[in-house]
């Protein structure tokens, strides 16, 4: 399994995203993550499914220490008091002491970032959390928060696969040293039938999905979370170390972002004026 480090954070590159799972069939689902090899695990407050990922991991045999969690406090949540009751109660629906990575989910429009920041630092400062990020954030974000925060920024959490491209916010967060956690890698409309990764495809006899998942991960400082509920998507998603892709198939995946542009994820509500 490859890692991924910053910051003094080790960080596995594929990681078990929840999004959109709930109850019994995301609890089986983080089983299946972490029996397969998954040792970062990805929720938040929104998700509503926190107590399920909590007794995923409490009941496994893993140690906790070889787990790396994520959580995220939600938009409505930033002001400083309501921000600490939110990651004290992740706390509480994990049932765990502490997670590995505290993140602000989305940035907020009323609330200045060197706010949030400064309230996300007091939490770390509390032991609820070993490191803190964003997600969301965009390059002029990035700047305000670093700007504010006492402690190093892991992370910008963001939606990223070849219909969508980053190059902005990537080469930001490398300029800082953080890692990029791309989010929705998988898209959900087209990527996966591309004629140039199905072609990738059937040339290493893999499945699309490995082939978009292995050129994240082959891409400095990249993290993904993809996501699933199926246990054959989950083990599948998660055999990328054993092959890779070649500077030439990198680069036409890559360049698929210059004839397309979809971003999945654009709530009008809290989404950010985007870089592109």
């Amino acid at each position: 399994m490859l890692t991924a480090s910053a910051h003094g954070a080790t960080v596995p590159v594929i990681g078990f995203g929840t999004w959109n799972i709930q109850g019994d069939a995301c609890a089986r689902a983080v089983e299946e993550a972490l029996r397969v090899g998954y040792r970062h695990i990805d929720t938040a407050a929104g998700y509503q499914n926190e107590d399920a990922v909590g007794s995923a991991i409490r009941g496994s045999d893993i140690p906790r220490d070889d787990i790396f969690l994520t959580t995220k406090v939600s938009p409505d949540d930033l002001a400083d008091a309501d921000l600490q009751r939110s990651a004290d109660r992740s706390l509480a629906q994990l049932g765990l002491d502490h997670v590995d990575l505290l993140l602000i989910h989305w940035p907020s429009k009323t609330i200045p970032v060197a706010h949030t920041i400064r309230s996300l630092n007091r939490a770390l400062e509390r032991g609820v959390t070993r490191f803190i990020g964003v997600s969301n954030f965009t390059t002029a974000l990035l700047e305000e928060a670093w700007a504010a925060t006492d402690t190093p920024l892991l992370t910008n959490q963001c939606e990223y696969h070849p219909y969508l491209n980053q190059d902005k916010v990537l080469s930001a967060c490398r300029e800082k040293g953080m890692l990029f956690t791309a989010y929705s890698p998988l898209a959900r409309e087209g990527v996966l039938d591309d004629p140039v990764i199905r072609e990738i495809a059937t040339r290493h006899g893999r499945t699309p999905a490995q082939i978009v998942l292995r050129w994240d991960v082959q891409q400095d400082s990249v993290v993904a979370i993809p996501k699933s509920s199926q246990p054959a998507n989950i083990a599948a998603n998660f055999a990328v170390f054993d092959f890779s892709l070649t500077d030439d198939e990198m680069a036409a995946i890559s360049g698929l972002s210059k004839s397309h542009h979809l971003r999945v994820a654009n709530p009008a509500a809290v989404a950010p004026v985007w870089d592109d």
